[in-house]
């Protein structure tokens, strides 16, 4: 317990990297973490993009919202991994939404995104979530079809530099006895 715990505590999410590659070894371990994650019914939503090509990043860095801090980290990584899911699968009983939230994806794609940068941080690889860019953009230049939606984007390498820990909020700041605000 207290190794994955350190492994919580000690991933950071990583802007700057080696020019160093990530083997193909490498690269199928992480995404073997993905094809693992658990998921609603195990509809397993998750696509995963894999993106070496320079000029795809650099079409991909294009798609940032203004003053992104991730802007250098997605063309410097060696490996960018686009994680998109099927709309619809996940959180469906016979074609019709299950839950108050409606599509369970995002959910999904969260616990794979977890695995996948974990299990990178395990192997001494940096990887940062990227959230705020063009979606719509990114799937027309990666021909993504529309019954799947591009979700983040994760530049992945060896770390260069490896920010220290944010403050993190105590334990009694969000967690609740019985009721919330017990």
């Amino acid at each position: 317990m207290a190794e994955f715990l350190d492994l919580l505590k000690n991933r950071r999410s990583v802007r700057k990297y080696q020019d160093r590659m990530v083997s193909d070894a490498e690269l199928e371990k992480i995404l073997e973490s993905v094809q693992w994650s658990q998921s609603w019914a195990n509809t397993q939503c998750w696509e995963v993009i894999v993106v070496k090509d320079a000029d795809t990043k650099l079409r991909l860095q294009e798609t940032l919202a203004p003053k992104n801090p991730a802007t250098k980290a997605l063309v410097a990584a060696p490996v960018l991994l686009v994680l998109c899911g099927k709309k619809a699968a996940s959180g469906y009983y016979d074609g019709r939404a299950s839950t108050v939230f409606g599509d369970w994806m995002l959910y999904d794609l969260g616990i794979a995104t977890q695995s996948l940068c974990l299990t990178a941080h395990d192997m001494g690889l940096g990887t940062v979530v990227v959230g705020l860019f063009d979606h719509g953009k990114a799937a027309d230049i990666l021909g993504v079809p529309d019954s799947v939606q591009v979700v983040s984007m994760i530049p992945l390498g060896y770390p260069d530099k490896t920010p220290k820990a944010p403050e993190r909020k105590a334990l009694s700041d969000f967690s609740h006895n019985e009721r919330y605000g017990g």
